[in-house]
């Protein structure tokens, strides 16, 4: 039984990068619009306090022209992957430890998930 468990917790943990993957970009544009546009533009080239998220999935940190990142973002070298993005939009200050943004974080993972899909989806 105990053995049954924790086969169980790590087919759940292998499964989570995947299930980031398949949220909803029609619900993450919501909560993008809600949450992150008032900082970050969706669009190409059009950075605000925050840098453009255009592209963002598969873009190494700190690499947009013309926006003035912190010293730790600077230092992130883990490319933006669907589980990267999970962890740092979980808890931004906590994940990557003096980034220059506020935000607190998307506490639902079905959320994170969801706005995952939407960025994703700019390109």
């Amino acid at each position: 039984m105990f053995g049954r468990l924790i086969f169980t917790l790590v087919l759940a943990g292998l499964a989570w990068p995947a299930a980031a993957a398949e949220g909803d970009p029609a619900a993450g544009k919501v909560i993008f619009q809600r949450t992150c546009e008032n900082c970050h533009a969706a669009t190409i080239g059009v950075n605000k306090v925050g840098p453009s998220l255009w592209n963002v999935v598969g873009r190494k940190p700190a690499s947009v022209p013309d926006f003035a990142y912190s010293d730790a973002m600077k230092a992130n070298k883990e490319a933006w992957t669907p589980t990267t993005l999970d962890a740092y939009l979980a808890d931004p200050r906590g994940d990557l430890h003096g980034v220059k943004m506020f935000f607190k974080g998307l506490p639902n993972p079905a959320d994170r998930s969801n706005v995952i899909a939407f960025l994703q989806a700019l390109r």
